[in-house]
């Protein structure tokens, strides 16, 4: 690899908002005053609307800017606006986000369908709807799961405002097996243990990495934990980013059926397989005992805050009733756009683009790492989705080098919040390839080796520097 200067990686959507910082710093943008508008910026940086959207979207989180709907982005008016400067920076190098990359979120397309479900569903939008969602769409949704060998008719779906509120859900409403502990991966998804700890819940523990899961582990659990329902992520594992084999999920479905246990099994990255061959736990439930969510959130757009839930007849009365205690439906609009999104074939379309992507980027931090001279006690090479998982020996102060990098403008996620104990040293970190390219994925990994070269860490390859690629 050859040493990667800022301007390599300094990507058309920082350089815009470098240029909106000047002009405040100079006085040319003044405070409650109107940016150019997107289409103009557009044109003056020869760039796509996509990318001004970008910058814009950095600049709001920088709290420099504030979108007015169908007016335009202005000048936050801040107290401390005399001091605002070019020392506050963008993210140079971000491979701590979990959010989809702006740029490839299909803002127009699906702004046509949210004008299309306006008409189409202005009588609802007066109205609450039914809660368990818009037939329209569990039909099309059951539909598309039978392209993954799940079969279950529309009243088995039930759709939730992102696949958060079905976790939150399950997490607090009581089960036909009569337990009441909750089995969770370690590491796993953060906000799952936050949860768990504001509803209350006892959640134990069983160990996930490179190699899956230890099913003898997982069975003496089922067997003496008292277990509600155990939460996994088979595949594109967040944060580690490894997969269950097939004997794994089809043994994790016969241990539910003779325990007496449910799985909540969430393949929220399942649109982004590009092979097309991976079996989810669900398509193995022949005991009905395996409930299925998925989000579009990461697929498609955040905002939109939508996902579903596939759920056992068991569970459909109890799902309900603490669904429409806390609101009732969710979007009819956002539903109603998002059925004519999926049935015209944009999402297909899109999700396409999107896999070609993502996987490519993977591949190449892969590669990157790998040829990188970094030394790790566990990293799988994931063939997909957005996280890979580094760890480090104990002798490293991973938060040293996390606040190193960041100094630098580079991001990485220490995982100390993605196990139930804090108290125990984790030295991991994950890598996301949401929001960086391949010049990016050079330059910071690069970054990263050098750091670990200058606090004297032992990881590395020592008979040479970081090789040229």
């Amino acid at each position: 690899m050859s040493n990667t200067s800022d301007k390599t990686y300094k990507v058309k959507y920082m350089e815009l908002v470098d240029y909106v910082l000047k002009r405040i710093e100079d006085g040319i943008y003044k405070p409650g005053k109107k940016l150019p508008s997107i289409r103009e910026l557009s044109q003056s940086f020869n760039c796509s609307k996509a990318t001004v959207i970008r910058a814009f979207s950095e600049l709001e989180t920088m709290h420099i800017v504030f979108a007015v709907p169908q007016s335009g982005y202005f000048i936050v008016d801040n107290p401390y606006k005399n001091k605002i400067s070019l020392d506050i920076k963008p993210t140079l190098i971000d491979f701590s986000s979990a959010a989809p990359d702006l740029e490839l979120l299909p803002y127009k397309d699906f702004q046509h369908c949210m004008n299309q479900a306006i008409d189409l569903y202005k009588d609802a939008l007066f109205s609450y709807s039914e809660t368990q969602g818009l037939h329209i769409l569990r039909k099309l949704i059951a539909k598309q799961l039978m392209e993954s060998q799940i079969f279950k008719a529309p009243e088995d779906i039930f759709i939730t405002s992102g696949s958060q509120q079905a976790l939150f859900i399950l997490a607090a409403m009581s089960f036909p097996n009569g337990k009441s502990n909750i089995l969770i991966e370690q590491p796993v998804y953060s906000s799952l243990i936050r949860i768990l700890e504001l509803n209350g819940i006892k959640a134990l523990g069983i160990t996930r990495n490179e190699k899956g899961i230890d099913l003898y582990e997982l069975e003496r659990n089922f067997c003496t934990g008292n277990i509600k329902f155990f939460y996994t992520i088979p595949r594109f594992h967040n944060p580690t980013g490894t997969e269950l084999t097939e004997e794994q999920k089809k043994e994790i479905s016969e241990l539910a059926a003779k325990y007496n246990v449910y799985i909540v099994e969430d393949d929220y990255l399942a649109d982004l397989d590009s092979t097309g061959k991976y079996n989810a736990i669900k398509s193995y439930d022949y005991s009905d005992m395996v409930i299925y969510i998925k989000s579009f959130s990461k697929t498609l757009l955040p905002g939109l805050r939508l996902g579903y839930a596939v759920l056992p007849k068991l569970l459909h009365s109890l799902f309900i009733d603490y669904k429409r205690s806390i609101d009732i439906n969710s979007s009819i609009l956002s539903q109603g756009a998002l059925e004519i999104y999926l049935k015209s074939r944009m999402y297909e379309k899109h999700i396409g683009n999107a896999k070609k992507i993502y996987t490519r980027r993977m591949n190449y931090l892969n590669k990157i790492v790998e040829r990188s001279g970094i030394e790790v006690k566990q990293s799988a090479k994931p063939r997909g989705g957005f996280f890979r998982l580094l760890e480090f020996n104990e002798n490293l102060d991973i938060d040293r080098l996390a606040h190193r990098l960041s100094e630098k403008g580079i991001y990485i996620r220490v995982l100390t919040p993605y196990y139930l104990s804090h108290s125990v040293k984790h030295n991991q970190v994950r890598l996301s390839i949401c929001r960086v390219n391949e010049a990016m994925i050079d330059a910071g990994i690069e970054a990263i080796y050098s750091e670990l070269k200058a606090i004297g860490h032992n990881n590395l390859n020592k008979t040479k520097d970081y090789p040229d690629i």
